[in-house]
C-alpha cells in the first residue's frame, strides 16, 4: 500500500495550549489523532545558551499532504516564537490503522 502517513512532533508550554491545539488539528481534519503527552523536560539551546523547560509533547499522527495546512495551522496558533514541529515519515504500520488514518486527515 501506498501511503504518506507521518508523525509530526510538537512540544507546547502547558496542557491547556497542547489540549486546544490538539482538538484543533482533529477538528479541522488536519491529524488523525494526537497524543498529548504532559510533563516532559526539554534542554535546549536558546539564543546563545542552555534552556530547561517543563513541556507538553504532542504526537501527531497525519498525512504529509496535509503538511502545509497544518503548519500555517500550528504558526497562527502556538504561542512559541519558533516551536518545535518535525515530522518523521510512517515506513510500516498495521495496514488497517494506516488505512483508518489516511481516510481521517483531509
Amino acid at each position: 500500500m501506498n501511503h504518506d502517513a507521518c508523525i509530526v512532533l510538537c512540544t507546547c508550554p502547558d496542557t491547556d495550549i497542547a489540549e486546544r491545539l490538539a482538538e484543533g488539528l482533529v477538528g479541522e481534519r488536519l491529524a488523525a489523532c494526537v497524543n498529548v503527552l504532559p510533563g516532559i523536560r526539554s534542554i535546549y539551546w536558546w539564543q546563545g545558551q542552555v534552556e530547561r523547560s517543563d513541556e507538553v509533547q504532542l504526537i501527531i499522527k497525519t498525512r504529509q499532504a496535509v503538511w502545509p495546512k497544518l503548519e500555517q495551522f500550528i504558526h497562527q496558533a502556538h504561542p512559541y516564537e519558533t516551536p518545535e514541529l518535525i515530522a518523521v515519515p510512517i515506513t510500516a504500520g498495521l495496514p488497517a490503522y494506516l488505512d483508518w488514518l489516511e481516510n481521517a486527515c483531509e
